[in-house]
């Protein structure tokens, strides 16, 4: 069945720029060559020619379980007034069909060949510490010629120098969406899978002895400072949850291992989840349910409302994370930067969400945040409590949320209001909210997360994990879920697909967009041969690039960028025409500076 989707996005200027593709994305087969389409209207306005970045396909622009493909785009104008008060506009010629890296297989025999170039091999040179980069693998990039030729092409395979045969091997835990599974065995990585999760030690045997370079994993296995100090192999770690509070972030960077997540991917989920709550709390469906499977017939409207014109309460995030050189005045020392906000990824879609119900939404925020929709935000968290009926917490596990909502936060919110909980167990204070339902002060609560959760499936959830088990249970009108909020078949497979991608992009070109710890840098992927990347991971310290660019400056240095994070600097250089004994000089000069923390080189 054919499938159209339209996309509105806003132009650098801001304009509009309107995206529409056409295809047809049978779940598992390949697309019909000539059934895709693309066309382009942009809107630019007096600005100059501009290609938007979302040109660029990618999973968010096709069906989700539909393979990422591309196709040439050639951009030429059709008018322009010279007097700069009319827009201008491109017409738009589309090429044959390319499949992009990091996109669900495509068996190439259901395409003609003529329809996959190729760009040069892009290989992996050196690692420190030492660790196997090679493997099979694609590469992808981008250019933009003078002639406004837009293309994305597929590289051949990676293969680590010196010759080593060992791909990249990953670990994934707690049973990781095959869409990441799919990526990693793509690209020819060897992957292996464990549905739960591990222990520290057991964690810290199982990758030394696989010598595996990533480690993905869900919210319950807690990646230490002591499995990153005592895992040397270890060169990328993904989390394929919003969370990254199981993961030692300053380590990491320490290290040199970037840490990525799926800040977006479970929203919706999520948002949903919190809707079908707020329904269920107010019409007390859940001890209704229970009654009816005890034999129980009980039909009552007391306590009983709609949720129309009620009024929803969003609160609170955790606004950013960031990594702070120590000894800065008025800096914490830990590095992490604490700002409360309301309004986030979740946040907003809830809100969307409750106002098409025909509730108000109410929101704290310690910055000024444009609304969607006609949510209102408010000065404090405490006029938040006192004027929402539903309170629904998105917020981090960090030391400031622990016991976030306790007695007194309790205390001023409305008789007879519900309290949600799907962000972390931590945050509220379950002994005071089991007090406050007893007492009546609330009329009921959600509870998607606790404070210890069971590692596996089965009859763990008990006094003995949480000493206040049987009196939460116990408590009328309480809704408790096994930490379900983006447990949804759509938000797993986005989620295997983001991070995974995140993962790819760094072990196999050096980019590190999207790291929650680590400075962002990128470049675009290496398309002609003898140009080999310096990735270079050091000492955030005066000096650095001084030492390495007089190293570099006896070589044609192409690009370069360079960004910190704290104590932790990043940089990428892609150096032309070296032969194997430079490459290898190079990599042992850099390798060997008093900064070095992780080095690198592809080609």
């Amino acid at each position: 069945m054919e499938m159209t989707e339209s996309k509105v996005l806003p132009h650098r200027s801001g304009r509009a720029a309107e995206f529409r593709a056409r295809t047809f994305p049978q779940i598992g087969a390949a697309p019909n060559p000539a059934g895709f389409s693309v066309r382009v209207q942009i809107d630019l306005g007096t600005h100059p020619f501009f290609l938007p970045s979302f040109l660029a396909p990618t999973h968010t622009f096709l069906h989700s379980k539909a393979p990422i493909i591309s196709r040439h785009i050639n951009m030429s104008p059709i008018s322009v007034n010279g007097s700069g008060d009319a827009p201008r506009r491109a017409s738009v010629s589309v090429g044959p069909i390319q499949i992009l890296p990091g996109s669900p297989p495509l068996n190439p025999a259901q395409v003609t060949s003529p329809l996959f170039a190729t760009s040069p091999p892009t290989s992996a040179l050196f690692g420190s510490p030492p660790q196997t980069t090679g493997g099979s693998a694609h590469s992808g990039g981008r250019s933009l010629t003078s002639s406004n030729s837009f293309s994305a092409r597929v590289g051949r395979a990676l293969a680590p120098f010196p010759i080593n045969e060992s791909p990249v091997r990953v670990l994934l835990l707690e049973n990781v969406n095959t869409s990441a599974v799919d990526l990693f065995k793509a690209q020819g990585y060897l992957v292996d899978e464990i549905k739960w999760a591990l222990g520290e030690e057991e964690l810290i045997t199982k990758l030394r002895q696989g010598g595996y370079q990533a480690v993905g994993i869900r919210s319950k296995t807690k990646v230490t400072a002591k499995v990153i100090s005592e895992v040397p192999s270890l060169l990328v770690i993904g989390c394929f949850c919003i969370g990254t509070n199981q993961v030692d972030l300053i380590a990491a960077a320490k290290a040199g291992i970037p840490v990525f997540n799926s800040p977006f991917s479970n929203s919706r989920s999520v948002a949903e989840l919190v809707i079908s709550e707020v329904i269920a709390l107010s019409r007390q469906l859940c001890d209704r349910s229970r009654e009816m499977r005890e034999g129980i017939w009980n039909k009552v409207s007391k306590g009983c409302w709609e949720i129309r014109g009620k009024c929803l309460g969003v609160s609170v995030r955790i606004r950013a994370v960031t990594f702070a050189l120590p000894l800065i005045p008025n800096v914490p020392a830990c590095g992490v930067e604490q700002q409360i906000v309301g309004y986030g990824h979740i946040g907003s879609q809830l809100s969307v969400l409750a106002e098409a119900m025909g509730m108000s939404v109410l929101y704290y925020d310690v910055i000024p945040i444009m609304p969607l929709g006609s949510a209102k935000q408010v000065d404090t968290l405490e006029d938040l409590l006192g004027a929402v009926d539903f309170l629904s917490l998105h917020v981090p596990e960090l030391p400031e949320t622990t016991n976030l909502i306790s007695d007194a936060q309790l205390s001023l919110m409305k008789d007879g209001a519900y309290l949600l909980n799907n962000a972390r167990g931590k945050v509220v204070d379950i002994p005071a909210l089991v007090r406050a339902l007893q007492s009546g002060k609330l009329a009921g609560a959600a509870i998607d997360v606790f404070p210890s959760e069971p590692a596996a499936n089965g009859p763990h959830f008990g006094d003995e994990l949480n000493a206040w088990a049987t009196e939460l249970r116990a408590c009328p009108n309480v809704i408790m879920t096994p930490h379900v909020g983006g447990s949804t078949q759509e938000a797993q497979w986005m989620i295997g697909a983001e991070v995974g991608s995140a993962l790819i992009r760094y072990i196999n070109y050096g980019s590190s967009i999207g790291a929650v710890n680590f400075p962002e840098v990128s470049l675009p992927p290496i398309l002609s041969d003898g140009t080999v990347r310096l990735c270079h991971v050091h000492l955030n310290q005066p000096g650095v690039l001084k030492i390495v660019n007089s190293i570099l400056g006896e070589h044609n240095v192409e690009k370069q960028f360079s960004d910190s994070k704290g104590d932790t600097a990043y940089l990428l250089a892609d150096i032309s025409h070296v032969d194997e004994a430079e490459i290898k000089e190079i990599y042992e000069a850099i390798s060997s500076t008093r900064s070095n923390i992780v080095t690198r080189m592809l080609f």
